[in-house]
C-alpha cells in the first residue's frame, strides 16, 4: 500500500468523511482530497495531525496493513513482560523509567525507614 492509500483506508475505517478530516486538521477539502489521491504529498506536519487525530504514530499510517494496531497497555502484562518491553526502549527513554522506579523505592525504603525509627521513640 502507499501512504495515500493508507490515509484514505484509515478515514473510511474511522467512518469519517473527507471534509470531516480536512476540517479537524486544517486543510481545505481540495488540499485532503488530493492528498489521499495522490496527487499532493502529506508534510510531517499533516501527518503529525493525522495521526493525533486518529490516535496513532506517523508510523503507523506509513506502514499501515489494513487493520487498526493493537493497542498495549503495561497494565496488562506480567512483571516479565513489562520488563521485556521496557528494555525495547530507546537508552533515554530506559533511564527514565528506571530513574522513576529507583525514586520510587527509596521514598518507601525512607518512609519504612521513618516510620520504624519513630515509632520506637
Amino acid at each position: 500500500m502507499n501512504l495515500a492509500n493508507n490515509i484514505k483506508i484509515l478515514r473510511e475505517q474511522k467512518g469519517l468523511l473527507q471534509k470531516q478530516v480536512a476540517s479537524e486538521i486544517g486543510l481545505g477539502i481540495s488540499h485532503y482530497n488530493k492528498i489521499e489521491n495522490g496527487q499532493r504529498e502529506a508534510s510531517v506536519k499533516i501527518l503529525e495531525k493525522i495521526a493525533t487525530l486518529y490516535g496513532i504514530t506517523i508510523d503507523a499510517i506509513i506502514h499501515f496493513e489494513g487493520t487498526w494496531p493493537k493497542e498495549v497497555t503495561v497494565e496488562d502484562k506480567t512483571a516479565i513482560e513489562q520488563m521485556r518491553l521496557i528494555s525495547e526502549l530507546d537508552e533515554k527513554d530506559k533511564s527514565i523509567i528506571f530513574g522513576m522506579i529507583e525514586t520510587m523505592l527509596t521514598k518507601k525504603k525512607f518512609k519504612d525507614f521513618f516510620n520504624k525509627n519513630i515509632a520506637t521513640l
